[in-house]
């Protein structure tokens, strides 16, 4: 399997084989992104796309990234990923050398306990839990 970041030009060519992956994965969003506000901020270059593929080249995960600057950090968050892009050490680390390669010194994502319990696995660790309500 490979991963690889998809150029701003081809983000509309690749959205239907991706956004099974993503629509999955922002069931867990409470409604804060639909798939429609996803490819919004895609196409227009806010959020970045990485594809994971298979040898035969089909697609079998997609991840969405926003990037932002702290004062000692450049932060890779991972809005939505879907399939199985994290799920084998070799995947996350193509996927974390593109982050990289954007820039970013680190990366956190928002995830459900299931989520940060397989990431662990893959050097991860728990730094905050984020709570709501709405006004």
């Amino acid at each position: 399997m490979i991963v690889k970041e998809v150029p701003l030009a081809y983000v509309n060519q690749v959205w239907p084989q991706i956004e099974s992956f993503i629509a999955d994965a922002l069931q867990h969003a409470d409604g804060e992104y639909t798939v429609d506000d996803a490819r919004v901020f895609v196409a227009t270059g806010a959020w970045h796309l990485a594809i994971a593929l298979m040898d035969d080249g089909s697609v079998c995960g997609a991840a969405l990234v926003s990037y932002f600057n702290r004062p000692r950090d450049r932060v890779a968050f991972v809005m939505a990923a879907g399939g199985r892009m994290i799920t084998k050490q070799d995947t996350l680390k193509q996927f974390e050398d593109i982050m990289r390669s954007n820039g970013a010194t680190c990366w956190e994502g928002a995830v459900r306990d299931s989520v940060a319990k397989l990431l662990s696995l893959r050097g991860t660790r728990h730094k905050y839990s984020i709570v709501g309500k709405s006004l």
